[in-house]
C-alpha cells in the first residue's frame, strides 16, 4: 500500500475519531419544545415541619445566542410563609443548543441569609470542552478559573433537559446511568439512578403514569450525596418533570406540578 493512501487512511480515522468525541454530546430532544411552561407548588421539609411554602416555574423559549437559535430554559423557586425558618429565591437559567448541548449556565441564589452567583460558560472545539466557571458569594469573588475536558459535562440545570431524553427502557430498580457535572469549578461523577416506575398524582388534580429516579452527586458540596435531587417524570414521550427534590443547607424543597402547557407530544 502506498504511503499517501496509508496517511490518507490514518487522517480520515483520527477524523472520525474526533467526530465520534464531539458528536456523542449531541443528544436528540423528543421531550420539550419552545414554549412549554410548567408551573409548582413548592413544600418545604425541614425536622418535624413540612409545609406549603411558596411557587416555582420552568418555562423554556428559544433565542438568539452566538448568532445560533438556543433553548433558554429558565427556573424559579420562590418559598415564603413558614419557610423563613430557611428562605429560597433562586433563579436558574441555562442556555442548550438543539442538540442539548451546554453553552451557558446563570444562577442566582439568595438561601437563608446569603447570596451567590454562579456563571458557567461553555465553548467546543473538536473534542475539547473548555468551560469558564465564576463564583461569587456574599460580594466576593470566590473563583473565576477555565476548566477543560473531553467528556461530556453539565450544571445545575442542562442536565435536567439531558434526563428528560435518557432512554430508560430495559432499565431495572437500581440500574444507573453515569455523566459528569460541573459542580463550582470542579467536574464530579453524577450517576442517574433507576427506581422503578409509579403513579403520581399532581396538584392539577390528574394522576400520572412516572419514572422515578434520583440524581448522585459526587462531591462534598453536598450533604446528601447519594440522593442530592429526586424528580419523577411522565412515563411518555413527553417526560414531564412531575415533581423535583431538591436538599438545601437545611432542609430540602419539593416542586409539585401545578399547571402545565406548551407540551411537544
Amino acid at each position: 500500500m502506498k504511503k499517501t493512501t496509508i496517511k490518507y487512511w490514518l487522517l480520515l480515522s483520527l477524523f472520525a475519531i474526533v467526530n465520534n468525541l464531539y458528536s456523542q454530546c449531541e443528544i436528540k430532544n423528543n421531550a420539550f419544545k419552545n414554549g412549554e411552561n410548567i408551573s409548582y407548588d413548592l413544600y418545604y421539609h425541614y425536622g418535624i415541619i413540612k409545609a406549603k411554602a411558596g411557587s416555582g416555574f420552568l418555562k423554556t423559549s428559544t433565542v438568539n445566542y452566538r448568532g445560533e437559535n438556543v433553548y433558554n430554559i429558565s427556573m424559579q423557586l420562590n418559598t415564603s410563609g413558614l419557610a423563613r425558618v430557611y428562605r429560597v429565591n433562586d433563579t436558574l437559567t441555562a442556555y442548550v443548543d438543539t442538540n442539548l448541548r451546554p453553552m451557558l449556565f446563570i444562577k442566582n441564589a439568595f438561601e437563608g441569609k446569603d447570596y451567590s452567583q454562579e456563571v458557567q460558560t461553555y465553548n467546543y472545539s473538536g473534542n475539547n470542552i473548555k468551560i469558564r466557571a465564576k463564583r461569587i458569594f456574599n460580594g466576593t469573588r470566590k473563583f473565576d478559573d477555565y476548566v477543560s475536558t473531553n467528556e461530556c459535562t453539565y450544571d445545575y440545570l442542562s442536565v435536567l433537559p439531558l434526563i428528560r431524553n435518557l432512554d430508560y427502557s430495559g432499565m431495572k430498580a437500581g440500574d444507573r446511568k453515569e455523566i459528569h457535572f460541573l459542580s463550582g469549578k470542579d467536574i464530579v461523577r453524577m450517576y442517574v439512578n433507576y427506581m422503578g416506575k409509579s403513579k403520581t398524582k399532581a396538584n392539577n388534580g390528574k394522576t400520572y403514569n412516572t419514572i422515578d429516579i434520583s440524581l448522585t452527586i459526587l462531591d462534598k458540596a453536598f450533604n446528601n450525596q447519594k440522593e442530592a435531587i429526586r424528580a419523577t417524570l411522565t412515563d411518555d414521550l413527553n417526560r414531564i418533570p412531575i415533581i423535583i427534590e431538591t436538599h438545601l443547607k437545611i432542609g430540602s424543597v419539593k416542586a409539585v406540578l401545578k399547571n402545565v402547557s406548551g407540551l411537544k407530544n
